[in-house]
């Protein structure tokens, strides 16, 4: 069990890993950290946390694990800025869905100091915010991927690899540069389509979205998705997102051309491809 563990950011992802750790009994004190008093009123009287404090090195003072819950960018000037202050033999990991900036920032500071830092990235969530949509049971049978490198000490990899499981997800490990090509392929293009969609539709005929049924609806419904969280993910992942997207835009070219070409046999044959790779997905 864990002594005490500090959530820095606590939203929907934050939120979910304290409500979790309490659930099933993984820390003894969970610490809310954050910097504006007011939002963090809320879990406090909810009791999804026990104790907050607005000063995030005192909120990770004698902690034994600390988990990073803000914006990815912010997550990289917070893990500096508590890298000092964090107990020797904490536990410290991050819920960004980009890992190569925190991962470098961690091997810069480790060559100074070291400390049992993992990256982590759960594959879960909501387009929603906030704590009020925290859940228990949103790491339950979900991936966790977390991203070690040659220079990870083995106790990081146990620890935070242990600390997920007893919240209930699977772990998997990838390199943090594979981590973001593969988060910018199923992740982050399908955002920025959600996105491109809404806007087209507004460009080509504003008024058809007032006739928007549920496929519109369920294609789109990562674009409600938190604009701050997704600016940092767009902008730590920048080249790997542009590759997707030029991914993106030959699929679109080759069904513009079949289109131009009237040709219903090859539009046929691509859509039969790709149902049957849609079908394959678990």
């Amino acid at each position: 069990m864990i002594g005490r563990l500090a959530v820095v950011g606590v939203g929907l992802l934050g939120g979910s890993v304290a409500l979790a750790a309490r659930a099933g009994g993984v820390a003894r004190e969970i610490v809310g950290v954050g910097r504006d008093r007011r939002r963090l009123e809320g879990p406090l009287r909810a009791g999804v946390v026990d104790r907050i404090a607005t000063d995030v090195e005192a909120g990770v003072d004698g902690a034994d694990c600390v988990v990073l819950a803000a914006t990815v960018l912010a997550n990289e000037r917070l893990l500096e800025s508590i890298w000092g202050r964090v107990p020797a033999g904490a536990l410290v990991t991050d819920v960004g869905s980009t890992k190569r900036g925190i991962v470098a920032v961690a091997e810069r500071l480790g060559s100074g100091r070291p400390l049992a830092f993992l990256g982590s990235h759960p594959m879960a969530g909501s387009e929603k915010s906030g704590w009020q949509v925290a859940r228990g049971d949103l790491f339950r049978g979900a991936t966790v991927i977390v991203t070690p490198t040659d220079a990870t000490e083995p106790r990081a990899i146990k620890g935070v690899t242990a600390l997920w499981e007893a919240l209930g997800a699977r772990v998997s490990a990838l390199d943090p540069e594979t981590h973001d090509r593969t988060v910018a392929a199923i992740s982050h293009l399908p955002h920025v389509a959600a996105w491109a969609l809404v806007d087209a539709v507004g460009r080509f005929e504003p008024g058809a979205l007032a006739f928007a049924a549920r496929g519109f609806r369920d294609t789109t419904r990562i674009a409600a998705s938190d604009p701050p969280m997704w600016r940092d993910v767009l902008l730590a992942n920048a080249d790997a997102v542009r590759a997707s997207l030029g991914a993106f835009r030959a699929a679109l070219d080759e069904l513009e051309r079949l289109l131009a070409a009237g040709d219903a046999a090859g539009i046929e044959e691509l859509l039969a491809r790709l149902k049957a790779t849609r079908e394959g997905l678990a």
